[in-house]
Order: C-alpha cells, then sequence, then structure tokens
C-alpha cells in the first residue's frame, strides 16, 4: 500500500484508481461511524463524506497507511464542519445538553455533538498546545489506535495516553465553559 500512496503523489493515477478500492472499505466504515453519532437530522450521507474527503486527499504524499489514515481523519472533520456551516447550524446548539468530553460518544449516539463548537475548541486546543490537537483529531476524527496515534507521532503509548487525558479534560472545560 505504500508503494502505492508513493505512486499517487507522484501523481500517477493508476496508483490512485488501485488504492480507491483498498481503502474505500475502511474510509467508508470511518464514515458510516461519524454519521451514526451525528444527529438523525443530518443530510450528508457516509459515500458522499468518503468521496469529498477522497478528492481532498488525492494528489497528497503520505509516508504509510497511518499518514494516510490521519489526513484523512483531518479531510473528514473539515468536510462534517463544512458541511454544518453550510446548513446554518446554531453557533452553540441551542437545546443541546452539554456533557463531560469522556462521554462524547454517547452525546454522538444520542443527539449529535454540536460540531461547530467542538471545531472551534479543537482550534484552540491546537492554538494552545498543537500536540494535543492532534491527538484528539487522530484519535476521535481518524477512530485510531493509541499504539497507532503514538506511531504517527513517534511517541510512547504512554505518552498519548496520558496527553489523549489532558486534551479531554481541556476539551470538557471548553465545551461546558465556551470563551464569551
Amino acid at each position: 500500500m505504500t508503494v502505492l500512496l508513493n505512486r499517487m503523489a507522484q501523481g500517477d493515477p493508476a496508483a490512485a484508481d488501485a488504492l480507491m478500492p483498498q481503502l474505500y472499505a475502511q474510509l467508508h466504515d470511518l464514515a458510516e461511524g461519524m454519521m451514526k453519532r451525528q444527529g438523525s437530522e443530518h443530510t450528508l450521507q457516509p459515500t458522499a463524506l468518503v468521496h469529498e474527503a477522497w478528492m481532498r486527499l488525492t494528489g497528497g504524499a503520505y509516508a504509510d497507511r497511518e499518514h494516510f489514515a490521519a489526513v484523512a481523519a483531518k479531510a473528514m472533520r473539515s468536510v462534517l464542519v463544512d458541511h454544518a456551516r453550510r446548513r446554518g447550524s446554531e453557533k452553540r446548539g441551542g437545546a443541546h445538553v452539554r456533557r463531560p468530553f469522556d462521554q462524547v460518544f454517547e452525546l454522538f449516539t444520542e443527539s449529535g455533538p454540536d460540531l461547530l463548537a467542538l471545531d472551534e475548541a479543537l482550534g484552540r486546543l491546537g492554538a494552545t498546545d498543537p500536540e494535543l490537537g492532534r491527538i484528539v483529531e487522530l484519535r476521535f476524527f481518524g477512530g485510531l489506535s493509541v499504539e497507532e496515534t503514538a506511531r504517527i507521532l513517534g511517541s510512547s503509548t504512554a505518552s498519548v495516553t496520558r496527553a489523549w487525558r489532558v486534551a479531554r479534560m481541556w476539551l470538557t472545560r471548553e465545551l461546558e465553559n465556551p470563551p464569551d
């Protein structure tokens, strides 16, 4: 797969055509998981999310599968946030029930997140500590394990676990008490 990723980065359209079937199922599963966590009023379908993310991914250079997954997570986050903005979502969620970030997956399942508030909080986190922002993006949007995240960042699993805990606490505080 790394060879195909390298060939795609060099502009080989046959490599992109060969990669798509290999990566499509993985990307579609990730997109389905993300979309299941969205509220029922969400109009973007998993297939559309995959296709729009794929358009943003082709032409990039990727070191390996984990690097591709990290960039794909960022692309899917971007697509979801862009879609939420286009739909005119409320800035702070109106009837949104605030919960600890540790329970964010349950929140996704129950009522869908205030994706714009989460994106704004992640932006602030990334400005404060880029590594924490990247860990949240990889783990939350990319669906990567602690081990995969550690490999991408060139860090230990213990460091990523500690940073993930800190990032969750920071985001919980930010989402419960948004800046004015």
